[in-house]
């Protein structure tokens, strides 16, 4: 549920990301438990869908929560045709979070090669969605990739077991932590992943713009 901060302390909101791993999940239970927000999972690689996107996606609008969408990046496959392969899938539209991009693993691509990649995917989702994409990452992957020049693109941060998370190499602060990997959330069945938004309501919606 949401915090109430200390006085001079930035405030936090809670949310949760699922993909089909998740089951149904009960939304509007999601939203009265005290959640702002959702990211679910869209695609994958050039041609995967998640087969609970348009469930999840659709619910989570309906319930009254802000809702996101991510790609999981496939290393080795055309960054390119991901980028239009996710445009095809979800609406860039006002009023949802900006999409995300999920990097976290570098199959056997060197870093050089997954860098340009992940440059390709961000320029072309960021021209159809009029807005910076967001990027998922956890700061020990990230940093094997040496660079630091992904910094104006707002972070989702993924690092378990820490009171605050460790920043990747190039930002100076995260927008949201994906602080539990198997964390408990009503209306979902199991484990789920908990996140945290560094910021007001109001922040979040002015995310929302376009």
């Amino acid at each position: 549920m949401s915090e109430t901060p200390a006085p001079g302390a930035t405030p936090q909101l809670h949310g949760i990301d699922v993909s089909h791993y998740q089951g149904a999940v009960d939304w509007p239970a999601v939203a009265a438990g005290g959640m702002a927000f959702a990211f679910v999972k869209a695609t994958q690689g050039t041609s995967s869908v998640d087969p609970l996107f348009s469930q999840n996606w659709n619910g989570v609008q309906a319930a009254g929560l802000l809702r996101g969408a991510y790609h999981f990046f496939q290393p080795g496959e055309d960054p390119a045709a991901q980028a239009a392969h996710f445009l095809s899938v979800v609406p860039c539209t006002a009023g949802d979070l900006p999409p995300v991009l999920d990097v976290e693993t570098a199959g056997s691509l060197t870093p050089a090669e997954i860098v340009q990649g992940i440059e390709t995917w961000l320029a072309a989702v960021e021209a159809a969605a009029g807005c910076a994409p967001i990027v998922y990452t956890a700061p020990r992957f990230w940093d094997s990739l040496g660079t630091a020049a992904f910094g104006r693109f707002p972070l989702w941060v993924a690092e378990y077991g820490v009171s605050t998370p460790k920043l990747p190499a190039g930002w100076t602060s995260w927008s949201f932590w994906q602080s539990s990997e198997s964390g408990q959330a009503a209306g979902v069945h199991g484990n789920v992943d908990l996140d945290v938004f560094q910021g007001s309501l109001e922040d979040l919606h002015l995310l929302t713009a376009r």
